[in-house]
């Protein structure tokens, strides 16, 4: 069976551990080189060391997608030491947790700047290695793009502006040989619950979502690599985020009876 990114360059930002971890490992077993980039050095090196175990080709880059100038050099690190850029995804990002009246201007600038100022300069660093090989940009966004959710106002904010920005791209790109796919995953394993509002991991931090709902990071990893592969401009999984996303788009005002009504 051929292998569909076979002698491709793949860039994953926040490629260290859960989704960003399983997608290096999937495109690296389709045929692609991967790099990872994020801030946890040693994350990436694992990543890095699982993916040459098993025969593929894979680099570790340190960057943080708040800092436009460390976005632009790993992209430069990327194309020099790998030959190109095919597929760029825009995969990093945290939750901020609260309800928007106890949250602090920091908390939003923090908030804003990895998951929307970070997507749009990995876009814009990207693009110009993508255009030269008319390749495939992917934005990692949401359910919560499409359904507000109670406790993570500023998170479902920068996902529906990672959406707005996604649909925007699509236009943008239109006619280039680039394509842009933005992708809105429901529950997925990942250490999301495991960072606090100022982006610092602690595993002792307990993770409150629906056990029974979450899919595991490989499962949600092979999904989106078939997105991207389509070039899909928008796709939506799992089965209860398809469900909450439909009814968030088409059933508002039940969706708003349904939150205020609910056990807060």
């Amino acid at each position: 069976m051929a292998r569909r990114f076979e002698n491709q360059v793949v860039w994953i930002t926040g490629g260290g551990s859960g989704i960003g971890r399983a997608l290096a490992l999937a495109f690296a077993g389709e045929g692609a080189a991967v790099a990872v980039s994020g801030r946890r050095e040693d994350r990436l090196g694992q990543v890095v060391e699982e993916i040459e175990s098993h025969g593929g080709k894979g680099l570790a880059v340190r960057c943080d997608v708040t800092d436009e100038a460390s976005v632009a050099e790993a992209v430069q690190k990327v194309v020099r030491t790998l030959g190109g850029l095919d597929v760029a995804v825009a995969n990093a990002g945290f939750s901020v947790a609260g309800r928007i009246e106890k949250l602090s201007a920091a908390d939003w600038r923090r908030q804003l700047d990895v998951n929307v100022i970070g997507v749009a300069m990995t876009a814009r660093y990207a693009i110009p290695h993508l255009r030269k090989r008319k390749g495939r940009l992917a934005l990692i966004g949401s359910v919560t793009s499409m359904l507000p959710t109670p406790g993570v106002g500023a998170y479902s904010a920068s996902k529906y502006a990672v959406r707005s920005i996604g649909q925007t791209l699509a236009v943008e790109l239109h006619g280039t040989g680039v394509t842009c796919t933005t992708i809105h995953p429901g529950y997925i394993e990942s250490e999301i619950a495991q960072v606090d509002n100022q982006g610092r991991f602690d595993a002792s931090r307990e993770d409150r979502r629906p056990k029974n709902l979450i899919w595991p990071a490989d499962k949600a990893a092979s999904v989106m690599l078939d997105a991207i592969a389509k070039r899909k401009r928008e796709y939506t999984f799992t089965g209860h985020g398809k469900v909450g996303a439909f009814a968030g788009r088409h059933m508002p005002g039940l969706v708003h009876f349904g939150l205020t009504r609910s056990k807060k």
